[in-house]
């Protein structure tokens, strides 16, 4: 029996320099939400201000600076049970337990749990449990002078806890280091044995399916008696007797009545109950899970450019199209099933079909885990570890060893897991970031990546490929950044070149690359106040934690797009810029498979409001970005490659079908002109990729005032362009019309001449309001309708005004000449 520990908690302040209004109250305490952490507290309580608005960040480090007590009294009553351990799923972080006086417990490790027998400590009625916590920041400098210092990332030292990196700060973060009871803590009351884990390894041999659960137990001191575990799963079970203190078991059920679970657009995802119940003369307990039947290989065999890196289920590769995830709030107890649902939607409705879930967050809840089981959503698993040199001495050794332990044995059941990951940039660092001079002879994490967390894989899911780090090149001989071998990561764009700079690697697999832009209008308008509005106001930059981001957003527009004119021009251009620098990048390397296996673009979600790299903002509205990762992840791309010396036509088709049509190209002029014109069938395989190379008549001719328009009977296009943006002769924004309709309301929008990227901003006209697409490019004597999803009352016509329905006509347009 378990019971969880909700009721009755306080905190209360016990070694800090708070601001001196609240310090009486803190010190003598306020009530405290377990799962919780103690920012949030603060905030329930009226203590504090929200943390993401303007700079309340600065005003609130003295926050994780400080020493937090959490403090309940529980009633219990004897139930006969012969153990009572005190459960705790997540302490955030170095925290010392007591209960009823008496120290049970002391802990350094956010990503695991503890498990302490306390039938010795409860006592019957009341009972008081007290978590202290330590200040995570001082604790941090405390273990640098201890372990050595290291090279790391950011202000803090980070790598010297084990503690969610990004809490600290990230270039995309707010440094808010929290304390508290993060996950569950309870009382479980049993006798004679429990389950401790369960691992299920299914095993597929051509149309055969089977199963071997690996069962952990721990068993009541002195008990005599077996026990039975009862194990189906497929329509088949088996029961086994097991005698006592016998510490793990397997059981194998052959010939399970199972599909196949495949990722998104390769097939069904069938999921199966698996439950282990066990049942003595005092036992009694119960395991559940779902379960799929997959196999996975990962592809890394040399040949004529490199070496491949290539992701394979059931046999087949799978063209990967993926995003960066981070935790989806700063404050982890915010974030709950329904909340990581909006967010797996997105990344759905965007036709991702893999998210790598990045070495400076956090495991995530089974909640998390079981979405991307039901929606084919394969997950990328980092270890924890983060752009740092980390100690390989204890009592960090053994902390890795437990988490990951802890970790691997959770999530062996979740078939969207396809691969692990040792670390996130560190191995590049060590090699090019000048760490190995910084160290002078100490570890830096290189046997954590090559000998302990392999070993954990290998001995507890050894159907799931591990890899060391990203990038990696998977030869000690060989870059670890190398386009040619493996994983890279492109960050020389974005930081230094243009975006036309992806084009200077033909990479095997990009598991990291991307481009800012600012979150949404309504997103900016909560969490920045600045008078005047300004992308290099005080608040704003706040919220732009990269190295001189707002500067580089600028210098990214080049030659792409003007500078703007003011400041609602500045978030329209810089969020256009971003969705087309990724839609460029992925297109291009979409057109490269299959030496090309896939790319993860950095990143889906956001943390807190900022201008970030995000696809989708922390108030969960899309950006714009997230509109051009549906199209150019879609099952079926169409691309307009330009050459120095020509064009081709490139279709990708990563879907079960074959694809064949007929595609009508043109030249035509801006205003609607038909210069050049021929008609080209395309027949694409399943997973499969056709070039055409255009005739010469599809070259440029006047760039300043054509463009090429390749459409498929289906209606499947692509455009093409010889000149930016501000060297096309674009006229002014196009017409629009709008009516209300019984879900939302309707754009029309009719284009005389070329309205490049019509987009609608409807948050501007509601937070509430979503449009269903955007980016949308309407050729002349054409139309586009938007729905706009919104509460009703509102001014149809407001959707139509000129800082709503945005194009990049609004930002280059040249004068009509009557």
């Amino acid at each position: 029996m378990y019971r969880e520990l909700t009721d009755g908690w306080t905190a209360r302040l016990t070694e800090g320099d708070p601001p001196p209004p609240i310090a009486r109250t803190l010190h003598d305490g306020f009530p405290a939400a377990v799962p919780g952490v103690v920012h949030l507290d603060l905030l329930r309580a009226g203590l504090i201000e929200d943390p993401y608005v303007d700079d309340a960040e600065s005003r609130l480090h003295w926050i994780g600076d400080a020493d937090w007590e959490y403090r309940t009294t529980f009633d219990w009553t004897d139930d006969g049970a012969a153990r009572h351990d005190l459960v705790a799923e997540g302490l955030d972080t170095v925290a010392t337990v007591t209960l009823n006086g008496v120290v049970v417990a002391r802990t350094a490790n956010q990503h695991r749990g503890y498990r302490t027998d306390v039938r010795e400590r409860l006592r019957e009625g009341a009972n008081e449990l007290v978590v202290a916590f330590r200040s995570p920041t001082r604790y941090a400098r405390e273990q640098e002078a201890i372990l050595g210092e290291r090279p790391h990332s950011y202000a803090h030292p980070f790598n010297t806890i084990r503690k969610t990196a990004c809490n600290f700060g990230w270039d995309w973060g707010i440094d808010v280091a929290t304390a508290g009871i993060w996950r569950r803590i309870g009382i479980e009351s049993w006798s004679g044995a429990r389950i401790a884990a369960v691992r299920p390894i299914t095993r597929i041999d051509g149309a055969a399916r089977g199963l071997d659960a690996h069962i952990d137990l721990e068993w009541q001191a002195g008990t005599e008696h077996p026990v039975s575990l009862d194990v189906a799963a497929a329509g088949r079970s088996e029961r086994v007797s097991v005698e006592p203190g016998t510490a793990s078991v397997t059981v194998a059920l052959d010939g399970c009545d199972a599909e196949l679970w495949w990722p998104r657009s390769h097939g069904a995802q069938p999921l199966y109950p698996l439950t282990v119940e066990l049942s003595g003369a005092d036992a009694a307990a119960r395991w559940e899970r779902r379960i799929g039947f997959r196999t996975v290989e990962l592809d890394l065999s040399p040949d004529e450019i490199g070496s491949a890196f290539a992701i394979r289920v059931n046999g087949e590769d799978v063209y990967i199209r993926g995003a960066n995830w981070i935790p989806d709030d700063t404050f982890f107890p915010r974030i709950t099933k329904d909340t990581l649902r909006r967010s797996i939607t997105d990344a759905v409705e965007a036709n991702l079909n893999l998210l790598r879930v990045w070495g400076g967050g956090m495991y995530e809840s089974e909640e998390f885990y079981e979405l991307c089981d039901e929606h084919g959503l394969l997950v990328w698993q980092d270890f924890l570890t983060a752009c740092a040199a980390y100690s390989e001495d204890e009592p960090l050794w053994s902390e890795f060893e437990a988490e990951a332990r802890e970790a691997v044995t959770r999530l062996a059941a979740h078939p969207s897991l396809v691969l692990w990951n040792g670390c996130n940039e560190n191995i590049w660092g060590y090699v090019d970031w000048n760490w190995r001079s910084r160290l002078g002879g100490l570890s830096w994490g290189e046997r954590y990546y090559t000998e302990l967390f392999p070993a954990i894989v290998a001995e507890l899911a050894p159907g799931t490929p591990y890899v060391e780090g990203s990038p990696f090149s998977f030869s000690r001989y060989v870059h670890p950044n190398d386009d040619r071998h493996g994983s890279m990561h492109i960050w020389d764009v974005w930081n230094q070149v243009d975006y036309t700079g992806y084009r200077r690697y033909r990479p095997r697999f990009v598991s990291e690359f991307g481009f800012q832009g600012p979150p949404t209008f309504s997103t900016l308008e909560y969490a920045v106040h600045d008078e005047p509005r300004d992308p290099f106001g005080p608040s704003m930059l706040v919220h732009q934690k990269a190295d001189d981001g707002n500067a580089k957003l600028q210098r990214g527009l080049g030659e792409h797009l003007p500078y703007p004119a003011d400041f609602e021009d500045w978030h329209w251009a810089t969020q256009l810029n971003q969705a087309r620098a990724i839609g460029f990048a992925i297109e291009y390397f979409r057109s490269l498979s299959p030496e090309n296996r896939g790319a993860i673009v950095w990143q889906l979600n956001d943390i807190w409001p900022s201008i970030s790299w995000a696809a989708v903002d922390y108030l969960r509205h899309r950006k714009p970005l997230w509109y051009a990762l549906r199209r150019v992840y879609a099952d079926r791309l169409a691309t307009l490659q330009v050459r120095d010396d020509g064009v081709d036509l490139v279709v990708h088709n990563e879907s079960r079908e074959r694809y064949r049509a007929g595609f009508a190209v043109a030249r035509t002029s801006l205003e609607g002109v038909v210069l050049a014109e021929e008609r080209f069938p395309v027949d694409v395989e399943p997973r499969g990729l056709v070039r055409i190379p255009l005739p010469e008549a599809f070259g440029a001719g006047d760039a300043s005032g054509e463009f090429l328009l390749a459409r498929a009977d289906d209606g499947l296009e692509a455009l093409g362009y010889f000149a930016e943006d501000t060297a096309l002769a674009l006229r002014g924004g196009p017409a629009a019309t709008a009516a209300v309709v019984p879900d939302g309301y309707l754009v029309t929008v009719t284009a005389s001449a070329l309205a490049k990227d019509v987009t609608i901003l409807a948050d501007k006209v509601h937070p509430d309001a979503v449009v269903d697409r955007a980016l949308v490019t309407i050729v002349p004597g054409e139309s586009a309708v938007f729905h706009v999803t919104a509460p009703a009352g509102l001014d149809p016509d407001a959707f139509c005004s000129s800082r709503v329905l945005r194009s990049a006509n609004d930002l280059v347009a040249v004068p009509v000449v009557v």
